[in-house]
């Protein structure tokens, strides 16, 4: 339903935040996992319309964006990674007044779609209340709301659960679930649990290009046995890192825990064990910056 082909961009600070990026994304939710500067933002805003690509095409259904900006924002419900200020209204009249900025004119059944909306987003106890005054995951939820008015076919979550305590995460992961059954979401995130939980597909993005893309069960399976741990003193890590293909350290009572990636155990002390879609993400990264690194040398 939707096509990215060949994205770039880059910004006036000569920052190339998207190369060439390519995707193709079916309903339903779709992860896009990266770290912070990544690009993954800088994809988000340009799906929304809110920037033009250098190079490349974006098309939903039959819509080019580029061309039809107009078009696809008619069809979008955007929650931004910064959607967080708010006048000192309550959640009711400002959701009722981003209605109207989104053309639901008809006062009956907008009065119906903000009532609808709010209940649906467990917010409807507290429509009376600013939503200055709401906590993290409320502000979050009510960011959804007005994401889903005029009822979207495509809808945009940008970094939606930093932050959030794990109660809030889990009740936003569930509305997220429920919402990601009939329509194009697509969640950009940091965070690997968030795509383990909901996402059935996901892409990698790191220096502005897809490194890795699929199904986490799918793409988790291809590292059986080659995933190694070895706990470490902190001293230690630095040589680690020099003899291994070190992909994350973890700490635990005090010691590190060392992941490695490998085809065979690297020595008598490192342990199998079993991967996991974090263990595929740092897999993914460990190899992009190894890249990154040998063209830089060259």
């Amino acid at each position: 339903m939707l096509t990215i082909d060949n994205l770039s961009k880059t910004y006036a600070n000569n920052v190339k935040a998207l190369d060439n990026v390519s995707l193709n994304i079916d309903k339903g939710m779709f992860g896009l996992l990266g770290p912070n500067g990544a690009g993954k933002s800088s994809l988000m805003r340009t799906i929304a319309t809110l920037q033009q690509a250098d190079s490349g095409n974006i098309i939903f259904q039959d819509i080019n964006v580029k061309n039809n900006p107009e078009k696809i924002r008619q069809r979008l419900g955007y929650l931004p990674q910064d959607f967080d200020v708010y006048p000192r209204i309550s959640a009711f009249d400002l959701l009722n007044h981003m209605a109207i900025l989104k053309g639901l004119n008809d006062k009956k059944s907008r009065k119906q779609a903000v009532e609808g909306l709010l209940a649906q987003t467990n917010l409807w106890e507290a429509r009376k209340k600013a939503v200055s005054t709401f906590s993290g995951g409320m502000k979050q939820r009510f960011g959804i709301a007005q994401a889903l008015l005029g009822d979207p076919d495509l809808i945009i979550v940008d970094e939606p659960t930093a932050g959030l305590d794990p109660e809030e995460r889990n009740r936003f992961h569930n509305l997220l679930s429920e919402i990601g059954e009939n329509k194009v979401v697509i969640l950009s995130t940091h965070i690997v649990d968030d795509v383990e939980e909901l996402c059935s597909k996901f892409a990698i993005l790191e220096a502005g290009q897809i490194q890795l893309q699929g199904n986490p069960i799918d793409l988790t399976h291809r590292l059986d046995g080659t995933i190694w741990r070895k706990t470490v003193k902190k001293e230690e890590i630095e040589q680690v890192k020099k003899q291994f293909k070190v992909i994350s350290t973890r700490l635990k009572s005090g010691n590190t825990i060392v992941h490695v990636n490998a085809q065979q155990a690297p020595d008598a002390s490192f342990e199998a064990v079993k991967p996991d879609l974090e263990d595929v993400y740092f897999t993914a990264l460990y190899k992009a910056r190894n890249k990154q690194d040998t063209t830089k040398a060259a």
